[in-house]
């Protein structure tokens, strides 16, 4: 089920799915520790004697305040005859959440509403050992095991939990304390261990066609201290602070740097904007930058996207550097530093504290030790460094980087190589499903190491400059040689080496489009257009939704065995590679309006709070896989920044030869 409304901080992440359940709560990591592991936690009303939890029979509007990581969830159950207006948020400062409930009458009569605010917690992803109290000292509900401790409270008619539950869930046919609600009473069991829930409750006075407000929060920390410490900040600030206080502090954060979005359409640059704000609840304070955390994956193998890909990050970090969020990239850099190899690599996957993550990569091939790795993301990461440096000419930062982390990469790179053919050896696809060589890899390496070449330069390290110049050089005459096939008039998805020379995989794949991507060749190469017009016609959905997939037989997900017609579920960013393909070959306005369509493509699929999943049913538009997905908003957010470039070129292109042209 899809994750419509995450709100976080950097430490603490909240996702809400689409029936408004608290789904995901990450603590104290963005995605290490899912304190829920994606079970419910529910919302109730009880009024005039009915009650209801939140989902079936509420019409649901799942939506942000704009330019905020704030919701703005309208909850209507026409049979109660009553509306909810939720803003949800996690303080920017303090690791707080808050919702803000107005409840408002729809039947002209005064009455008296009861909130019930359910917690089903497995404290450290597990159920072992919790403990669920009612603390009089705060009026709250605690939930707590080790150093994890959750304080949840509330406010309405009075400050402080009205009435509460602790007890078993999952033992002895226990369903759990949000049973207990359905009548309108808690029955304040004071405490509970083991594997646990509790239920509280708060009230409110509606006048007839008026509204009434109430507040719900959770302190999280280490230890008691910690949480009633922040409780006490509500208490004394008022819960009504910090809605507003946050609603300011991210309309201020979206906008770092004007931003002339020209002539694009106000949905595309409202989802712009979105999607730097769903990145940003996606980046820890390490400074990982976390693929998913969409817990609901887990069902399929039992493993998440809730770690730091250094591909994924290392694009993510590229658009958010361009978008003008200088630290948040830097942060992600000295990761990369603090984790890459001796020898110069990166591996598969890592956790926002810095360990290594789980990994179906494997460490030995035909008998022979093999390196676990995708070769792209270690050349990328030192691709997006030089994007980083070229915007903000940060000196300091990057010669503390440049030993450590550059050239280590680089110099791995120049080794990592067929001594014979002078190819990348192979690894792993960006995919992740198949070993070979492959474009996308190879372009990541030439990419990375024209990069080095120009940090080397930049240093004065000119012995350094021209050996990664020449090993580009010699990479990129290899690719020409062994990757490009005259037969099919367009390059190869992959070359698997053979005693003779390479296999060619002709499939074709939208990521061949890094081809142009990182610099490997000009997008106005003819080879280049004649591997992206096949990508466009091959694997453009032929169905209403439209879109383009990965690859030809897509299986990851698979809704149709319609393979001409459906090659595969649409994916967001492979539809915005065409477009970034159409803004770097063109010198022409009409095939810029072709860029824009995509944008508003994308924008017209998205959920409607504008939260991007990884892929979409061919036929419904349904999100399948992970959401919201990083990838997808940075690829949004760099899309929108090549487009606005490059319609600033052409124009001054326009007006320099209107000058000098004739009378």
């Amino acid at each position: 089920m899809p994750r419509d409304i995450p709100v976080g901080n950097g430490k603490v992440l909240i996702n809400f799915d689409k029936d408004y359940c608290m789904r995901d709560v990450y603590y104290p990591h963005v995605g290490q520790e899912n304190q829920t592991i994606g079970k419910h936690s529910r919302f109730g009303v009880w009024v005039d004697g009915e009650f209801s939890w939140i989902g079936s029979g509420w019409n649901i509007d799942r939506k942000y305040l704009k330019e905020t990581l704030v919701t703005d969830v309208i909850l209507k159950n026409e049979k109660l005859g009553i509306e909810l207006r939720c803003h949800d948020t996690v303080d920017y400062i303090h690791d707080l959440y808050m919702k803000e409930v107005v409840v408002k009458d729809l039947r002209g009569q005064d009455r008296q509403v009861r909130l019930f605010f359910h917690h089903d917690f497995y404290i450290a992803e597990n159920e072992v050992g919790d403990t669920a109290f009612y603390d009089p000292r705060t009026e709250s509900v605690i939930h707590y095991k080790k150093n994890r401790w959750f304080l949840c409270n509330a406010s309405g008619k009075q400050m402080g939990v009205e009435q509460w539950a602790t007890g078993k869930k999952g033992i002895g046919g226990a369903e759990g304390t949000w049973r207990d609600a359905e009548d309108g009473e808690l029955g304040c069991n004071g405490i509970a261990q083991g594997s646990v829930d509790s239920t509280m409750r708060c009230s409110v006075d509606v006048p007839a066609r008026g509204e009434a407000k109430a507040h719900y929060w959770i302190a999280f920390g280490k230890c008691y201290e910690d949480v009633a410490e922040l409780d006490k900040v509500v208490r004394q600030q008022s819960p009504h602070y910090f809605v507003p206080r946050n609603q300011n502090y991210w309309r201020l954060w979206v906008n770092p740097e004007h931003i002339d979005f020209q002539n694009l359409p106000p949905k595309v640059v409202d989802l712009f904007k979105r999607s730097l704000l769903v990145i940003r609840s996606q980046v820890d304070s390490s400074g990982a930058i976390i693929a998913a955390n969409d817990h609901d994956i887990a069902q399929f193998a039992r493993d998440t996207y809730s770690y730091m890909w250094p591909r994924d990050g290392a694009l993510v970090a590229a658009a958010l550097t361009r978008a003008g969020y200088r630290d948040i990239a830097q942060r992600f850099y000295q990761f990369c530093e603090d984790v890459i190899k001796d020898e110069g690599y990166l591996l598969h996957k890592y956790n926002p504290d810095k360990t290594l993550a789980s990994s179906w990569h494997p460490w030995i091939r035909d008998g022979k030790p093999d390196l676990p790795i995708q070769e792209d993301e270690t050349a990328l990461v030192i691709w997006s460094m030089w994007q980083h440096f070229r915007k903000h000419r940060d000196v300091e930062f990057v010669r503390s980087l440049f030993e450590p982390l550059i050239t280590r990469a680089a110099d791995f790179m120049v080794k990592f190589r067929d001594p014979e053919t002078k190819l990348p050896l192979p690894s792993h696809d960006l995919w992740e499903e198949r070993y070979g060589v492959h474009l996308f890899t190879v372009a990541s390496v030439i990419g990375g190491l024209h990069a080095a070449a120009a940090f080397a330069q930049a240093f004065g390290e000119t012995e350094h400059h021209n050996r990664y110049e020449s090993t580009a050089k010699e990479i990129r005459e290899a690719m020409l040689k062994h990757m490009w096939s005259e037969e099919h008039g367009r390059f190869c998805r992959m070359a698997t080496r053979s005693e003779d020379g390479y296999q060619l995989d002709m499939n074709i794949d939208a990521a061949m489009y890094a081809i142009f991507a990182f610099g490997a060749l000009p997008a106005s190469d003819p080879k280049v257009k004649a591997t992206m017009d096949a990508i466009r016609k091959r694997l453009w959905v032929k169905t209403d939704v439209g879109g383009v997939a990965r690859y030809e037989n897509d299986y990851y997900h698979q809704v149709s065995q319609d393979i001409e017609k459906v090659p595969g579920n649409p994916w967001f960013i492979c539809s915005m590679w065409l477009a970034q393909y159409d803004i770097a070959s063109t010198h022409e306005p009409d095939v810029l309006r072709d860029a824009v369509s995509i944008l508003e493509w994308v924008a017209d699929h998205a959920l409607p709070s504008g939260v991007l999943a990884e892929q979409v049913n061919p036929y419904t538009n349904e999100p399948l896989s992970v959401s919201p997905l990083t990838w997808s908003h940075a690829t949004l957010v760099t899309t929108v920044l090549d487009y606005l470039e490059k319609r600033r070129q052409l124009m001054a292109e326009a007006v320099f030869a209107h000058t000098i042209s004739p009378v």
